[in-house]
C-alpha cells in the first residue's frame, strides 16, 4: 500500500495497511452505469474528478473545487480524460473526502434503536458496564412503543407525556419523536478523511463504536443531488456523561470519514434508492475479533428530505453542505468482557458499504496518532491559484 503525505490535509492522503485500494473493491455494483464524484490526491493537489461511463476524468479546469462543481449538470463538465476507473492507481493518487468546501452536517437519533441506545448512555452516565441492565429495561417498556409513533405527531405527544409522568423522559427522545431533529455540525470544512485514511478514536474514550450512515449531499440551493457513505464516530462515553460533550464526542482529529465518491441523482438512481438502501457495516479486528452489522434506511424514523429541510431552516449554505443521516446500528455485543459491550481497538479495519454506493474503509487510530489536519481554506485558495484553476 502507498503512503502519500498527512492525512487529513487536502495535500496528501495516508492508506492505511489491510485497506483495499484496488477500484473493484469499493465502487459501487453498477459504476459503470454510475455518474460518480470524487477527490484525488495528485501532486499537485486536491482534485475533483467525475466518473462518467466507467472512465474517470479530471474536471479541475473547469471546477476547481467539488462544491463549485456540483452547482453545474456534472455530466455535461468537461475534463482530461485519466482513463478506465477501474485501472487507475488509487494507491499513487488517493481517495480524499468527496467534499470540500461544504459544511458537514450530522442527524442524530433518526432511528428508534439508536434513540433507546442514546437513553441508555445518558442514564449510564457513560459508563457501559451498567447498560445492559438499563438496555433490558427500556427496552421492555418503550422499545414497541418508540418504533410506532411518527416524530412530531399527537401519538407522539402522548407518548412523551407518559413517559414524562414515568420518570424516563430524556433529551434523546425529545429529538427521536418530538417536532424538531437534532442537526449538528460534525466536522470542519475540509476535515473529513476519505476511503483508506486512518479514522481517530480519542485515547481517552473507552466506549466508542463506528457509526456507518448514508450521507445526503446538497448544492447551495439546498437541493439534495447525490449521496455517499459515512462513518460517524461516536465516543459513548463522553456523550453518556453529558449531552454538552457532543462536540468532544463527535469533532476530533480524524473522526470523520466520508466516501468513496458520491454518486450523483440520476435516472437510474434517486433518493428513493436512499430511503431503501441497505448499509452494512464489517469491523475486523486485529485480535481476529469480527462485528456485522446493518442499518436499514427504510426504518429511519425521519425522510431524509425533511432532514435536509431542517437543516436549512432559517439558514443558508453557499457552498453547499453534507448531511450524515443517523445510523440503525448501535453495537452491543461483548468484545472482551462480559457485560461491557463494543469498543474499538487501535488496527481495527471498518467497512461501510451499500451495493448501490460502495465501499468506505477506513482503519481505526488515535485521534494523537493521526497525522494533524493542517491544510485548510487559505492553503486550499493557495494552492488552486498556485495551479492557476482560480
Amino acid at each position: 500500500m502507498g503512503r502519500a503525505g498527512a492525512l487529513k490535509s487536502g495535500m496528501g492522503a495516508q492508506i492505511m495497511d489491510g485497506v483495499s485500494v484496488r477500484p473493484t473493491d469499493f465502487l459501487p455494483d453498477d459504476w459503470p452505469a454510475a455518474t460518480l464524484v470524487g477527490r484525488v490526491q495528485f501532486a499537485a493537489g486536491p482534485t475533483p474528478v467525475v466518473c462518467r461511463n466507467g472512465r474517470l476524468a479530471d474536471v479541475s479546469r473547469a471546477a476547481a473545487t467539488v462544491a463549485g462543481l456540483l452547482d453545474r449538470d456534472v455530466a455535461g463538465v468537461p475534463g482530461r480524460d485519466l482513463g478506465p476507473v477501474e485501472d487507475f492507481d488509487f494507491a499513487a493518487s488517493p481517495l480524499l473526502a468527496p467534499v470540500d468546501l461544504q459544511c458537514i452536517k450530522a442527524a442524530g437519533v433518526t432511528f428508534a434503536v439508536s434513540a433507546v441506545e442514546r437513553v441508555i448512555e445518558e442514564q449510564a452516565r457513560g459508563d457501559s458496564a451498567r447498560a445492559d441492565a438499563i438496555r433490558a429495561d427500556l427496552h421492555a417498556r418503550v422499545g414497541a412503543d418508540i418504533r410506532s409513533v411518527a416524530p412530531g405527531s399527537r401519538d407522539a405527544e402522548r407518548l412523551k407525556d407518559v413517559l414524562i409522568a414515568d420518570g424516563l423522559w430524556s433529551q434523546y427522545l425529545e429529538v427521536a419523536i418530538g417536532p424538531d431533529a437534532e442537526i449538528f455540525t460534525k466536522a470542519p470544512v475540509l476535515s473529513a478523511i476519505g476511503h483508506g485514511g486512518p479514522i481517530g478514536i480519542r485515547s481517552d474514550s473507552a466506549w466508542n463504536n463506528s457509526e456507518p450512515e448514508i450521507v445526503l449531499v446538497c448544492d447551495r440551493a439546498g437541493r439534495a443531488v447525490g449521496a455517499t457513505l459515512g462513518n460517524d464516530v461516536n465516543l459513548r462515553d463522553f456523550e453518556g456523561r453529558s449531552a454538552l460533550l457532543l462536540g468532544k464526542a463527535k469533532d476530533n482529529n480524524a473522526s470523520c470519514a466520508i466516501g468513496p465518491f458520491i454518486r450523483m441523482f440520476d435516472g437510474d438512481f434517486t433518493i428513493d434508492d436512499v430511503r431503501q438502501a441497505r448499509v452494512d457495516l464489517l469491523i475486523q479486528g486485529v485480535d481476529n475479533y469480527r462485528l456485522e452489522g446493518v442499518s436499514s434506511m427504510d426504518q429511519i424514523s425521519r425522510d431524509p428530505l425533511e432532514l435536509v429541510r431542517q437543516a436549512l431552516s432559517e439558514h443558508q449554505y453557499p457552498d453547499g453542505f453534507a448531511l450524515f443521516l443517523g445510523t440503525l446500528f448501535a453495537p452491543t455485543q461483548d468484545r472482551d468482557t462480559d457485560g461491557l459491550g463494543f469498543t474499538h481497538k487501535v488496527g481495527d479495519i471498518v467497512r461501510v458499504s451499500s451495493p448501490r454506493l460502495g465501499r468506505l474503509e477506513n482503519a481505526v487510530t488515535t485521534c494523537a496518532a493521526a497525522a494533524p489536519w493542517s491544510f485548510g481554506l487559505g492553503d486550499l485558495m493557495r494552492n488552486l491559484a498556485g495551479r492557476g484553476l482560480i
